[in-house]
């Protein structure tokens, strides 16, 4: 008889196992219009697709504690499905940060 695992190397296993990779959430079919969501579970997390009014495809995980923003992570649609990855390895932001402005702008200090 073997033993069940303990709380710590469960979540160990789920993080490394699991969410390290591309996982399918739904058929673009499901959140046809801008505006629609749709609410999943994955691997016990919650996430939401969402479909903005440029009618891309976002996903968000939402987060537990009080007045968390949602936190956005990895979607991409291949041949009419939607994947999310929830590995925090992969990438350090879902989105790529803006380009800076390629002229600089001076401000005084607020010690000055």
């Amino acid at each position: 008889m073997s033993t069940p695992p303990d709380d710590r190397s469960f979540r160990r296993e789920m993080a490394t196992a699991y969410r390290s990779g591309w996982h399918f959430i739904d058929l673009v079919t499901a959140i046809p219009h801008s505006g629609d969501s749709l609410m999943v579970t994955v691997f016990g997390e919650p996430v939401v697709v969402t479909r903005d009014e440029e009618d891309d495809v976002r996903a968000y995980r939402c987060l537990r504690r009080p007045r968390g923003a949602p936190q956005p992570v990895r979607c991409a649609i291949r041949y009419g499905m939607i994947f999310v990855n929830l590995d925090r390895r992969d990438h350090q932001l879902a989105e790529p940060a803006p380009q800076a402005a390629p002229h600089t702008i001076s401000a005084t200090p607020r010690s000055a």
